[in-house]
């Protein structure tokens, strides 16, 4: 047994990060930005990092999402995190890329990948941002990507862990269930626009957390995209309390790009949750 996994069973801590960019449509410029904020999160002892949701490519449809699409076999930004990973012996968790399917259709999908390079887990969003907001803006991702139907949960050495992906968020049923699994990390990879962000963003994510007793990541697009489009940032991390542990905050209307870290003591999911045993005292009704 190694070191490493001996001091993780004594300690149950792991320090973690959350990148914050503004992904545009230039891949190469993504990945560049995205990979310099990981290696200087794994420099400073980050050993979980978690990207946005469309970490390489900020289009919703159109020519600029098809003409730079892959199917995942053959996606080169996937095996480029990949190798990261490996080199920098971290747990990366790739918020989600967009996907070519064999039926023509675009898959939202997030992983969680071991340091030694394999993909521990995927995850395809689930829940479709068709919405139309009170300032005009309308969004609708059904249109072009395929919505998933399976829960991702998965088991490492050191933590438990669940996938959801930005409009995940509003359906708290989804982690419920991670959180009955024993899921006691669960990220929220996102890219909330502005208007719902400023007023939701903060309550939702301290809800999940509390509802399930579990530590909430939330890394996020933030900033104004090449496309136009607004994202909201905030990249934050929270406890099975509801305590905010880092944020990535506005600074005079200017959303940074960057990262946050937080060592997270995983007992607390256990403690948190025998102390308030929401999970094993809820009732059916009628």
């Amino acid at each position: 047994m190694s070191n490493i996994t001996q001091n993780h069973q004594k300690s149950r801590t792991l320090k973690v990060a959350c990148i914050q960019l503004c992904a545009g449509q230039n891949i190469a410029d993504n990945l560049k930005t995205s990979e310099q904020y990981i290696r200087q999160a794994a420099a400073k002892g980050a050993e979980f990092i978690l990207t946005p949701e469309q970490t390489v490519l900020m289009e919703l449809s159109g020519k600029a999402l098809f003409d730079n699409i892959y199917p995942q076999d053959k996606c080169p930004s996937l095996a480029h995190f990949k190798n990261l990973a490996t080199e920098l012996k971290i747990h990366l968790c790739i918020g989600s890329i967009a996907f070519r399917n064999p039926d023509g259709s675009v898959a939202n999908r997030g992983f969680l990948i071991a340091p030694n390079g394999n993909i521990i887990s995927q995850y395809d969003k689930i829940h479709m941002f068709d919405i139309q907001l009170k300032n005009g803006d309308a969004y609708k991702e059904s249109a072009t990507y395929k919505a998933g139907n399976k829960l991702a949960y998965a088991e490492t050495e050191t933590f438990k862990f669940g996938h959801t992906i930005c409009y995940d968020l509003r359906f708290p049923k989804l982690y419920n269930q991670l959180a009955q699994k024993g899921a006691e990390i669960i990220v929220v990879p996102a890219a909330f626009t502005v208007q719902t962000g400023s007023a939701h963003w903060h309550i939702l994510l301290r809800a999940r957390a509390i509802e399930t007793g579990s530590f909430i990541l939330a890394a996020a697009q933030g900033g104004t995209h090449q496309n136009g489009r607004k994202t909201y940032g905030h990249s934050i991390i929270i406890s099975p309390w509801g305590e905010i542990l880092a944020e990535l905050k506005t600074k005079a209307d200017k959303v940074p790009t960057g990262f946050i870290m937080a060592d997270l003591k995983l007992d607390e999911v256990s403690k948190t949750r025998a102390n308030i045993p929401v999970l094993t005292s809820e009732k059916p009704f009628d």
